[in-house]
């Protein structure tokens, strides 16, 4: 996974989450005398699933597992850590589940959470799947190494959510050739099932920054 940080001392600091549900906060030191560095000690056959620069250190801090389950806790239950620690434990997991989405999310935005389900079974990109669109005030905040809530309900020949996202809308998707992807109206119910989709979602994402939607 890619992202972006800044490099400045005063910075609040990244906020990182796992494919096995650790997240860590990193101060923002960073060696003077290397291009290159780690921001965080993996266990062997772990990942990073997603990594935000936080900006007040109050966001709530969010994973979405492939079990269908959400997790919101405050940042500022994460103590802050540096370079070379390994994190802590972010989201309890069930077996075989892992996590598809880490973010950090300010609560007074008019976030959504977007969840695409659909089989294990099937080969990448070529799954339609369904898709589902919930208002992120329907979820209750819970403490950190909880499994959270439900999130997604999976109809008949659907046992995972392949990919999530969770961030200030409109949320817009695409297909894999970049064409855009209709996404149906928020539900108001955070474990309904989705709405069947033409053709798989390969990505999801929110307001392009520094504009403004009509």
């Amino acid at each position: 996974m890619l992202a972006l940080t800044t490099l400045d001392p005063q910075s609040v600091g990244l906020a990182l989450g796992t494919a096995t549900g650790v997240v860590k906060r990193v101060t923002p030191d960073h060696p003077s005398n290397k291009d290159t560095w780690d921001v965080i000690s993996l266990k062997p056959g772990d990942r990073v699933v997603g990594a935000v620069e936080l900006t007040t250190g109050d966001e709530d801090l969010v994973f979405v597992t492939g079990q269908a389950q959400l997790l919101r806790f405050g940042a500022g239950s994460v103590r802050p850590q540096g370079r070379a620690a390994g994190g802590m434990a972010g989201v309890k997991l069930g077996a075989a589940d892992s996590v598809v989405f880490f973010g950090a999310i300010h609560p007074e935005d008019d976030a959504v959470v977007v969840t695409v389900s659909g089989s294990s079974a099937a080969l990448p990109g070529t799954d339609a799947g369904s898709v589902k669109v919930t208002p992120y005030a329907e979820y209750p905040s819970k403490g950190r190494a909880t499994s959270g809530v439900r999130c997604h309900r999976f109809l008949r020949g659907e046992d995972v959510v392949q990919l999530a996202w969770a961030g200030r809308g409109p949320a817009r998707a695409a297909a894999a050739t970049g064409v855009p992807l209709d996404l149906p109206e928020p539900l108001g119910k955070r474990d309904g099932s989705g709405t069947a989709l033409a053709q798989p979602v390969a990505a999801v994402g929110g307001p392009v920054v520094g504009t403004t939607d009509a």
